[in-house]
């Protein structure tokens, strides 16, 4: 893997990432740049799990109200790609 991952936003993502105060905007760009180096498997962040074969979540925060959420995808292996989805609170996550 030494060419790293490319991170894109859906649509919808990159309008709720935007949303996002400026707090957890850092975190997710925290977040990007370690699936960026090290691939869209983030076990080392806290409340991270797989959700099928390519699909991935954590939290943002591990307490608090609200728990923000980011939800990605690999959409390509072989070039290494991987898409947000979903970033926001974890009861409109769509998991």
């Amino acid at each position: 893997m030494a060419s790293g991952w490319t991170v894109l936003y859906s649509r919808r993502a990159a309008k709720q990432r935007a949303q996002l105060s400026v707090r957890w905007r850092k975190v997710l760009a925290a977040l990007v740049v370690e699936i960026k180096r090290g691939g869209p498997v983030r076990g080392n962040w806290p409340n991270y799990s797989k959700l099928g074969p390519t699909n991935h979540h954590c939290h943002l925060n591990k307490k608090g109200n609200p728990t923000y959420v980011a939800v990605w995808e690999v959409t390509d292996r072989t070039i290494n790609i991987v898409e947000v989805t979903y970033v926001g609170t974890r009861e409109k996550a769509p998991y």
